[in-house]
């Protein structure tokens, strides 16, 4: 399947929800905002959210600081 992460086209496995994706690229779900086509999609939602052929991700690791 080809998508669009952070800006750069990928071939990735089949991956059906959010959750899988993170999962193949071994991102932890808590550290992560994800939008999907420019929307964003709740945490709680990773493990229903689609992910379709051709979609545009931005996945956005959280940074603490001050």
């Amino acid at each position: 399947m080809t998508l669009t992460v952070n800006g750069e086209r990928r071939e990735v496995p089949d991956v059906a929800t959010i959750a899988e994706l993170l999962d193949h690229f071994r991102i932890q779900h808590q550290a992560v905002g994800v939008l999907i086509n420019g929307e964003v999609v709740g945490r709680g939602d990773f493990g229903t959210a689609p992910v379709r052929e051709g979609d545009t991700l931005d996945i956005v690791r959280f940074v603490g600081g001050g």
